[in-house]
């Protein structure tokens, strides 16, 4: 569920797709290389390695040093691969959306990958983690099993999900976080400090840092805005430019936005360092026109 807090990605989906690709966490992978999701290397892991062998022969697989990391980059795969990104527009308890959505992007090669996702989640009544962190309540569901197995549960209706928000949002409120560009953040206040922030947000040393592109022992300043999530490509919807202030920076202006300062230099055609005069309009969403 922690998972679902920190990046949106549904806890039945993550659970269900661990179980699918670990078996029941007994295969090699998740054995030998902590690896519960069957995430490959890919070009940008520069982390321990497994080989193993799965549509080719002797593949290069992430090894992590315990399952914990394995969970964390599962999440953090689906919400940075530029494939799976449509999915964090999906309801977060539309776990068919979620389940079809990733076999359309080509998370695995089973045809019926959606399906057996959709049925774990149902035999195992899963569904229940996604509304509960969407209550705000972090209690384990009611093991309500019937031969062994999770009893039905109603789906949860239209007015049902809006009354879970609006909880969610208070709690939220009550805890000072916020959400832009659908991404959580909190601003400073005084007498914070980095290493308060991250126990009262369960954030482990790293994240704050990475999250905001700031160097690993940065000091926090009141106000300043600090995502607790990674930030966008774009901007949210609606807001295509922005017209650049006396005294804004390229890092200044993509916190106000959530968006990662290199994609923001790519779609203003501005070389990486170099910083825009006042009265500038910077492109939000797309990538500058040229006329």
């Amino acid at each position: 569920m922690s998972e679902m807090r920190r990046t949106g990605v549904p806890a039945s989906i993550t659970l269900a797709q661990g179980i699918i690709e670990s078996g029941n966490g007994k295969s090699r992978l998740a054995v030998e290389g902590n690896n519960h999701f069957g995430i490959k290397c890919h070009n940008d892991w520069t982390g321990p390695t497994i080989r193993h062998h799965d549509d080719r022969r002797n593949e290069c697989f992430r090894k992590y040093r315990n399952a914990e990391e394995s969970f964390m980059d599962h999440s953090d795969f689906l919400r940075n691969t530029p494939r799976y990104r449509f999915l964090f527009d999906l309801d977060p308890t539309d776990y068919k959306g979620w389940a079809k959505g990733l076999k359309r992007a080509g998370y695995a090669t089973n045809s019926d990958y959606d399906g057996m996702i959709i049925r774990k989640i149902e035999e195992y009544g899963l569904y229940e983690f996604d509304r509960l962190v969407i209550s705000g309540n972090s209690r384990k569901p009611d093991k309500t099993l019937r031969n062994g197995k999770a009893a039905d549960q109603p789906a949860v209706t239209g007015n049902e999900y809006g009354r879970m928000k609006s909880e969610r949002e208070i709690t939220d409120a009550d805890n000072r976080v916020k959400e832009k560009n659908r991404i959580k953040y909190i601003i400073v206040n005084e007498g914070d400090t980095k290493a308060s922030i991250e126990k009262e947000q369960n954030l482990l040393r790293w994240e704050l840092s990475r999250y905001n592109e700031l160097p690993e022992n940065f000091e926090v300043t009141p106000g300043q805005i600090l995502y607790l999530q990674p930030k966008r490509n774009k901007a949210e919807f609606g807001k295509e430019y922005h017209v650049v202030a006396e005294g804004e920076t390229m890092y200044s202006i993509s916190q106000l936005y959530g968006i990662k300062v290199e994609k923001l230099y790519i779609m203003n055609r501005m070389d990486k360092g170099t910083e825009p005069e006042a009265g500038t309009k910077l492109w939000l969403r797309r990538i500058r026109p040229v006329y």
